[in-house]
Parts: C-alpha cells; sequence; structure tokens
C-alpha cells in the first residue's frame, strides 16, 4: 500500500482512517435495535458514507408473532425505518439458508448431543463476521460497523479485543472467536460508552423511531426460550423418552427427551420425595438418560477446551502455560486459571477456583487478569 508522505495527510478520523468522513465508507450491520440503529446514525450524522444492511435469518412469519428477538419483519421494518430518517441507503439480505446450516442446524446437533450450545457466538462468527464481512467488502466499504458493547483498541502489534465500559452491558463472551483479521476491519462505536441509558440518550437526540424501543432477550430464533419445540421442529422425533438416574445407575424416574434438560439443572426434574436437593450432572444421549446427583458432583477445575481462537501478541504455544483470567458462562465474572497449550487449537484449563455447572457447548473465553483485553477463547467440549 503506497503510503502518502504529503504533510497535508488528513488526521486520522474517528473510525481510524487517514481521509475525510465522506470519504470513508462503513457498512452498518443493522438489527433494528437501538444499538446498531444509533451506530448507524451517529456515523451517518459524523459526514461518513453509510450504508445499512440488515440479515434476514429465518421465517419472519413465525417471528412477527413475538416480541423481543432480532432480525424479524418487525426489526427489518424498523432498520429501515432508521435509514430513510437519517438519508443513507438500506438493503436486507436474505440469509435464511446460511443461517439454518451454520447456526440452527448445529444448535439442534448440539442439544441432541447433550450439549448447552451458544448459538449467538457462532451467529456472530460464521454469519454477521464472515459472509455479512465479506458483503461489506463486496460493497468496498472501508470498515464495518456493529452496535455490539465490546472495545477494539490498538497496540503494539496491531488491534486488541477489550471489554466494554460498561461491564453489564459486555458481549465480550459472545464475541470471543472474532479473528485478528476481522478485527482489523471492525468497528464497534458503542463498546466506550457508560451506560445503556447513553445509548438511548442519543438515538433520542438523533430524532431515531426505535429510541424506547426494548432490549431483545431470548436467542433470536427460540421464541419464549423453549428449545425443546425449536429443536424437535428441526429435528422430529428427537425427543425420545428415557430414564432419569443416580449416578450409581438407580431408576428415580422418567422424561420425556434430554433435550428437555440442561446440566446444573435443579427445578421440574419430576422427582420429589429426595432428601437432598438433586441437580442435572450429566446428559447420556446414548442411553438416553438424565443422570442427576448432589450439588457437589457438578464441581469442576479441569475443563478441556478446543477451536480455540487466539487474540495474544505471540504464538498460543509460544508458551507451556498461560496465566490469564476465564469466564465459563456468560453470566459469571471472569476467574483466575491457568491454561496449558496442547496445540494451537487445543488446551486445557485449570481454574484455580473450582466451579459448578461447567457445561460441555459453552464457550470458555479469555481475560488479562489486570486490563479488560480479551485473549480470545475456545469451546468447552466435554467435563471430567
Amino acid at each position: 500500500m503506497s503510503h502518502n508522505i504529503n504533510p497535508q495527510t488528513p488526521p486520522l478520523n474517528s473510525l481510524g482512517f487517514a481521509k475525510a468522513p465522506a470519504d470513508t465508507r462503513v457498512v452498518v450491520a443493522m438489527s433494528g435495535g437501538v444499538d446498531s440503529s444509533v451506530v448507524a446514525a451517529q456515523l451517518s450524522e459524523e459526514g461518513y458514507d453509510v450504508i445499512g444492511v440488515t440479515l434476514q435469518l429465518y421465517d419472519h412469519g413465525a417471528a412477527l408473532a413475538k416480541k423481543g428477538a432480532c432480525c424479524a419483519g418487525r426489526d427489518i421494518h424498523d432498520a429501515r425505518r432508521v435509514a430513510e430518517e437519517m438519508g443513507f441507503p438500506h438493503y436486507v439480505l436474505d440469509y435464511e439458508n446460511i443461517f439454518k446450516d451454520a447456526v440452527m442446524d448445529e444448535f439442534a446437533e448440539s442439544y441432541l448431543g447433550g450439549a448447552t450450545p451458544v448459538p449467538c457466538i457462532r451467529c456472530n462468527e460464521r454469519v454477521k463476521f464472515k459472509d455479512l464481512l465479506n458483503t461489506a467488502k463486496d460493497l468496498d466499504a472501508d470498515c464495518m460497523a456493529t452496535g455490539h458493547y465490546i472495545q477494539r483498541k490498538l497496540g503494539n502489534k496491531g488491534p486488541e479485543l477489550h471489554s466494554a465500559a460498561d461491564a453489564n452491558r459486555d458481549q465480550s463472551y459472545f464475541l470471543f472467536s472474532t479473528t485478528p483479521e476481522q478485527l482489523d476491519y471492525l468497528r464497534f462505536p458503542l463498546g466506550h460508552l457508560p451506560s445503556k441509558e447513553a445509548t438511548r440518550e442519543l438515538a433520542t437526540k438523533y430524532g431515531l423511531s426505535v429510541a424506547d424501543k426494548p432490549d431483545s432477550q431470548d436467542i433470536c430464533f427460540v421464541p419464549d426460550g423453549d428449545y425443546a419445540k425449536v429443536i424437535e421442529k428441526l429435528r422430529p422425533g428427537a425427543a425420545e423418552p428415557g430414564n432419569i438416574v443416580d449416578h450409581q445407575g438407580n431408576i428415580l424416574g422418567q422424561h420425556n427427551g434430554v433435550i428437555h434438560y440442561t446440566i446444573g439443572q435443579r427445578r421440574g426434574l419430576g422427582i420429589g420425595g429426595l432428601s437432598v436437593p438433586l441437580y442435572v450432572v450429566k446428559l447420556d444421549v446414548t442411553n438416553k438418560q438424565v443422570i442427576v446427583g448432589p450439588k457437589e458432583m457438578l464441581v469442576t477445575r479441569k475443563v478441556p477446551v478446543r477451536e480455540i481462537n487466539w487474540l495474544g501478541d505471540e504464538p498460543f504455544t509460544s508458551r507451556e502455560e498461560w496465566h490469564l483470567a476465564v469466564k465459563v458462562r456468560s453470566t459469571r465474572p471472569p476467574r483466575d486459571a491457568i491454561i496449558r497449550p496442547i496445540s494451537e487449537t487445543e488446551a486445557e484449563v485449570e481454574l484455580i477456583v473450582a466451579e459448578e455447572g461447567v457445561s460441555p457447548g459453552q464457550a470458555c473465553v479469555f481475560y488479562d487478569q489486570e486490563t479488560p483485553r480479551i485473549f480470545g477463547g475456545g469451546w468447552i467440549w466435554r467435563g471430567d
């Protein structure tokens, strides 16, 4: 790339390019919610050449009836309206087949395999930051911006991923699989904001019709959080009945499908009259068994992790062990751990303090112990 050594080179704009905002094209991934709408409006207001893109991810006939999920018909309408209000072009791309193949099918297979998947991570990794990012490049955009609450900062070795300023909104757990190449191209204009209220204030300032729109709660294609119903639709006959057993194999009751249970679950097991509370400690899909046990059986210190995406400055395998903090669930704070690489994409993670309910299918995300920097992460694939 030739560098302009003309002393008149303009200073870097807010997206980090040495040119005027008007000469900088940015594709904004618009879900129809407040966050991405504010990003698009703000960049448009700053004079950037903004193109809004919304993905239709699944049959929104089914989703239209449902509030609180992103990417449904209502959200496409809201995103289009924001683009009209701010006066920039907006496109809707039909990603239904891609989304079903890359996200929904694996979600069903994971559940049927006794794991507890996190489809939002796969969606970011395989759809938004892969196919949509390539679309942005096809549109000759200089970068792609999203409404995620995470920060991209320039370090000595290039862009780094850092947690959001507002710990309550931080989405780093869902973005650990962002690669260095993607990070080079992505921008997250909301990551530094102190709170969601600050985002809504900006929406009001820009006069956006979505300023008071409620946040999405559930996984977008799982209405009302009923995973089992969605899996039965994707895999008819998947919910086969079987036995609920203790760790010695004694039958305590029956269930109507392993897919109705998750590791750590205590309520709704239908096995009353016991002196100690029992929890789901393992799901044996092959034998159609839900295995229950006392709380201490949920405790683990060794966590095998694979499909690791590493965001450190030196190669992952250059050290025998890394002393970092890890998150094994999106709702838990990072806790100190020792990470021992097995290969470039596999490791054993040893938790300094044992945790309960570490579940295959969840992510294990790596954080610096002293700073908000994220060092990537991987997928938990089986318990002890």
